[in-house]
């Protein structure tokens, strides 16, 4: 069932006029760097891919930020504590460490778990959050596609809304940033920067999870999925629906990035930590082991990099502290509108920088293709991927080792199975409200926050993406490339030998087939053996 919008609905859009919003006296001149000083900052999420970068910039660009908790949970035997200390040896916190090393001392860790019941926080540090705690970010969230949906509504809703009851008790919040996605409404072909509704209700969906038994919820997950692709953009719609329903008073801003990759400033270009996203299946493609997918090759692909989803939501805290709002300011943070890029170009510009920057001990020459028809990608499929992992799997369990090949293209395929909803269709996502947010910076802050993704330069900021893929996935020094060149020219040579071979043992028995094809590959024979005679008098 599709719940048909109202005009009432329709006039929910987070259409916010920059100037008047501000009132006759203007907008609050301090920087957002300013804002930051002396504010208590509650992240959860922080030890996730873009938790991180947030981390990493609030320390150096805001540097009079007086606390930042992280809420961490007990994960794998370590404590928050222990897990904060390994999060804060990341590479991206060597700057930090060498330049200011006092201001690691302002992040303090906060033992919780999102998935329980008051985020299993302790009583005393709920205490504190309330009494002290100025910005709260919200971006924890499991973003695996093909999560079961009871826990895709654990963590996205129940966790959401476990956040919202502390914020509400905080005594100091100025802004609560709550991210999103720009796919929550990947039903729908244009997306504005307002809150659709959902087919279902938020709390019918809550109570439904929670009566059922998780093997039926299962069975009905692509019903009450409907249009939308997985649970994790179900419920990330349904949070936001239940967010401005239940928001009150609070200062609440959604920021909605769509794919986003690696950074594209400092402190690291090309940082990037996690296998999500495209991201995996490039690496795999740079070890030659991803050559075909399913993807329409003419449409958009809106990629983002993390930073300046980041920067975007630094700025979305201050501005929602100097202008308050009832409606809920909603930012698309998308690079289709401004700086639109096509998946062939995207691909292409990859290939030719895993064959410049190759990495080391591939498999084979980095290479492949895409294709719109699956007829033709299954079959590319099995002869590309499965048929090579078959064969060196089996020549492996022969000669004694552990064959893990099957494994690796098994992994692949189904994570190009949950891309491809998206490297298939395009949408038109508005970003006006992000435009007119960039429009009341200072020159100061729209260098030092930029989320102008005009700016960005594909060529390069897609090599220091490869880049970063071979330092930071892989942990390769830049030093070992010349080798991991030598190694892919001998690759290219065989690579092409092979397909030379392909092709002419094709025409051979095509040739063998129809008598004027015959003819012709005996005189193309003919004429190899004459030119190889003469050869040595060449």
């Amino acid at each position: 069932m599709v719940i048909q919008e109202s005009p009432s609905s329709t006039s929910s859009s987070s259409k916010i006029n920059p100037m008047a919003a501000f009132g006759a006296s203007g907008p609050r001149q301090d920087s957002v760097a300013d804002f930051y000083t002396g504010k208590t900052v509650f992240i959860t999420g922080g030890t996730g891919f873009m938790g991180k970068v947030l981390l990493e910039k609030l320390l150096r660009s805001c540097p009079g930020v007086l606390q930042i908790y992280l809420l961490i949970r007990p994960k794998r035997g370590q404590e928050a504590q222990e897990r904060l200390q390994q999060l804060l040896c990341s590479p991206l916190f060597d700057p930090i460490r060498k330049e200011r090393p006092s201001d690691i001392s302002k992040v303090l860790a906060i033992e919780g778990d999102i998935t329980q019941p008051e985020l299993a926080i302790s009583h005393s540090d709920r205490a504190l959050l309330t009494r002290t705690v100025n910005v709260v970010f919200h971006s924890a969230a499991t973003v695996k596609f093909d999560e079961k949906l009871k826990l895709s509504v654990t963590i996205n809703m129940l966790g959401t809304q476990r956040l919202v009851e502390l914020c509400k008790r905080m005594s100091s919040l100025e802004a609560l940033v709550h991210v999103s996605t720009a796919y929550c409404n990947c039903d729908r072909s244009e997306v504005k920067e307002m809150v659709y509704p959902p087919p279902i209700g938020p709390d019918q969906i809550v109570s439904l999870v929670d009566v059922l038994d998780e093997n039926f919820v299962d069975s009905l997950t692509p019903k009450l999925v409907g249009k939308r692709p997985n649970t994790y953009t179900f419920t990330k719609a349904l949070a936001e629906c239940w967010l401005k329903e239940n928001k009150g008073d609070l200062p609440l801003v959604v920021v909605r990035p769509s794919i986003v990759l690696s950074s594209i400033d400092g402190p690291l270009k090309g940082w990037v930590d996690n296998w999500n996203g495209p991201t995996g299946i490039i690496a795999a493609a740079g070890k030659g082991l991803f050559r075909t997918m399913l993807c329409e090759k003419s449409k958009k692909a809106d990629l983002v990099p993390v930073d300046m989803v980041i920067n975007l939501m630094i700025v979305s805290a201050w501005r929602i502290s100097c202008v308050k709002s009832k409606e809920i300011p909603i930012y698309n943070c998308v690079t289709g509108q401004r700086k639109p890029i096509k998946w062939n170009d995207f691909i292409d510009i990859c290939f030719k920088n895993l064959r410049r920057h190759p990495l080391s001990q591939v498999s084979w020459y980095p290479d492949g293709s895409v294709t719109s028809s699956r007829a033709m990608n299954s079959i590319k499929k099995c002869l590309l991927h499965w048929m090579p992992a078959y064969i060196i799997d089996s020549f492996v369990w022969m000669t004694g080792g552990k064959p893990k090949m099957i494994k690796v293209q098994s992994k692949l395929c189904k994570a190009a199975a949950c891309l491809e909803y998206f490297t298939t269709q395009e949408w038109e996502f508005d970003d006006e409200n992000v435009r007119a947010l960039s429009q009341t910076l200072n020159e100061t802050d729209k260098k030092e926050f930029n989320f102008d993704v005009a700016k960005i330069d594909w060529d390069n900021y897609l090599e220091n993406y490869i880049l970063g893929i071979r330092r930071f996935i892989f942990k390769e020094d830049i030093e070992s490339i010349p080798k991991a060149r030598q190694q892919i020219s001998k690759l290219y040579m065989v690579y092409r030998l092979l397909q030379v071979v392909g092709v002419m043992i094709t025409w051979h028995f095509l040739a063998l087939r129809y008598a004027p094809l015959r003819r012709l590959w005996s005189n193309a024979l003919r004429l190899l053996l004459h030119l190889a005679r003469m050869l040595p008098f060449i």
